[in-house]
């Protein structure tokens, strides 16, 4: 295209005008409800791909909007990839199912449970034994304010310095809560990583930057010494990209991506 001289320049277009994603709001509760559970099975699609599956070991929960003590969850031995929503199972506080037809797998949702209970702000929770959170790890690390995005946890993470087996009671759940706290993710020691958020695709935004970050990380260190980003700065840049409405839009090409290229997970 070429220009005129001296042509005056086309008017800018009214914001009104331009699309922007932002989360929804539902007319009803079964609405919501729908949603979540949409949002939960693109979530674990998405997990499959990354290849954060380890045999049936992951979760991801995200809490009823009606039955606020009731979580949906993945079933078990069900892979990632092949997750619908008709596959999803409602399980009440002590992991018992009230609505679906598989299994739960109750070591892992001890821990989604007591989360849930600590945090009644927190609508979805994710847990898996990735490649690189569990490299971290297993060197008792929290994350470094090394990059942008990890400055996103800065301050705003813990490590869970401990590892007592396969956590099977509500005592371990409860002592994992109690480290989260008010932060958004965990690095848990020999184990993996585990994050929260207001909606599905927070928690799982955090979960997926989290992993990235570690490795990272790990691929910083091995290479040399990382330069670390220093405190106002990364407290400025958490004000800026930590908060979970930011989450949720980074999250949207992934949504779209994955629902575009896998409609059946709507079945």
């Amino acid at each position: 295209m070429h220009g005129t001289p001296g042509a005056a320049e086309p008017p800018p277009l009214p914001t009104d005008r331009l699309r922007f994603a932002m989360p929804p709001r539902h007319d009803s509760v079964e609405d919501e409800r729908r949603h979540r559970k949409e949002r939960l099975a693109g979530a674990l699609r998405l997990f499959g791909r990354q290849g954060f599956e380890d045999g049936v070991s992951g979760h991801i929960t995200v809490r009823d909007p009606q039955y606020t003590d009731c979580f949906w969850v993945n079933p078990f031995g069900v892979p990632f990839a092949h997750i619908t929503v008709s596959d999803l199972v409602l399980v009440n506080s002590e992991g018992q199912v009230v609505e679906g037809g598989h299994h739960v797998n109750q070591a892992a949702f001890t821990v989604h449970s007591q989360v849930h209970a600590a945090r009644p702000d927190v609508v979805a929770v994710a847990h898996c034994h990735s490649v690189h959170g569990r490299a971290l790890s297993a060197l008792g690390e929290p994350l470094e304010p090394i990059t942008q995005e990890s400055c996103a946890f800065y301050e705003d993470h813990a490590l869970y310095d401990s590892y007592s087996g396969v956590a099977v009671d509500a005592e371990e759940g409860r002592r994992i809560a109690g480290v989260l706290g008010s932060g958004k993710a965990l690095v848990l020691r020999n184990h993996g990583l585990l994050t929260v958020g207001d909606s599905v695709d927070a928690a799982a935004w955090w979960f997926l930057s989290l992993e990235r970050s570690c490795q990272v990380q790990l691929l910083a260190k091995a290479a040399g010494r990382p330069v670390p980003i220093g405190h106002r700065q990364a407290v400025a840049t958490r004000e800026q990209l930590g908060g979970d409405l930011v989450a949720w839009i980074n999250y949207q090409p992934l949504w779209q991506e994955v629902t575009r290229r896998e409609p059946d997970l709507f079945d």
